[in-house]
């Protein structure tokens, strides 16, 4: 991006926080996302402004184009795949863990649930259902009608509310329940982590074929209770965690020896916990130093 004056760069510069996040959502890799961004950027600064009515529906029609082509070909990626993948976790301000609907839409638990669309039907229920675009303007971005859309929606709208998470639950009891699973963890107190798993617990773990990391997801309290302890039973080194905001929800950073050995979301139901997405791939921990502003406007 040359003159930053120039109208062109002005534009992509007050909505990159909103591509971004687009671009994320629907990939749920931020330097894929990061990659959807530059190709946007090329193609906008070719485009005659002047014919351009809504530069911002404009913009993300790009993005949302380039977002769909980098999403099939990470879907040929992922069948390579060494065990379980996972979004790439974000360090987020606390203004996202704030927005009650901009923390839902970014959240683990969600973002699992949208990698089970199809890559159309997840443009469009994040352009619908979490950017409030009407569907004209989806119809323009996924080269679709309007009508088409609207059956895409309904149907990518079912599915999700099928497999969404469950209600939100105060911060305060989030909190709590992060404060009992660190503890649990850095004393290795089985005990503990009984009493603040939920009996359906879901643990899904990351470590792209480079970190230990479980191949399937490990279901039940006890199995992941098991799981944890006969892990860290096995490393000599010191391990601490650190509570923090990953996707606009309570996380753990995990270090041994002081050093970033990954990050755990955590999904809160009730007061206890009810998923665990422990990213260990050093390769998605690129993101979690710094924060990474997002928006839905």
């Amino acid at each position: 991006m040359s003159d930053p004056t120039d109208p062109a760069t002005e534009a992509f510069v007050a909505h990159r926080n909103l591509l971004f996040t687009v671009a994320y959502e629907m990939l749920g890799s931020a330097v894929d996302a990061e990659d959807v961004l530059q190709e946007t950027w090329l193609r906008w600064v070719k485009v005659d402004l002047a014919r351009v009515g809504d530069q911002r529906a404009y913009l993300v029609r790009i993005t949302t184009r380039q977002s769909l082509n980098r999403l099939r070909a990470m879907q040929r990626r992922k069948e390579t795949y060494v065990g379980q993948w996972l979004p790439e976790p974000l360090l987020t301000a606390p203004d996202v863990a704030e927005d009650v609907e901009l923390a839902e839409s970014v959240s683990m638990a969600l973002m699992l649930v949208l990698e089970t669309l199809s890559p159309t039907e997840r443009a469009v229920f994040v352009l619908r259902e979490v950017f409030e675009f009407d569907y004209d303007d989806i119809a323009a971005a996924v080269d679709k009608t309007p009508g088409a859309v609207r059956q895409i929606a309904h149907r990518a709208r079912r599915h999700v509310d099928a497999r969404r998470p469950r209600q939100a639950v105060p911060a305060s009891v989030a909190r709590a329940a992060v404060e009992s699973l660190r503890r649990a963890l850095e004393t290795r107190d089985p005990q503990g982590l009984l009493d603040v798993l939920a009996p359906d617990v879901v643990l899904v773990s990351d470590g792209g074929g480079v970190k230990r990391a479980a191949l399937r997801p490990v279901v039940g309290a006890e199995k992941v209770a098991r799981f944890y302890l006969g892990g860290s039973s096995r490393v000599e080194a010191a391990l601490t965690t650190e509570p923090t905001t990953v996707n606009g929800n309570p996380a753990l950073a995990v270090r041994l020896d002081g050093e970033l050995d990954g990050v755990m979301a955590i999904r809160v139901d009730d007061t206890r916990i009810t998923g665990l997405y422990f990213v260990r791939n050093p390769e998605k921990l690129t993101h979690v130093r710094t924060e990474t502003p997002l928006t839905l406007r």
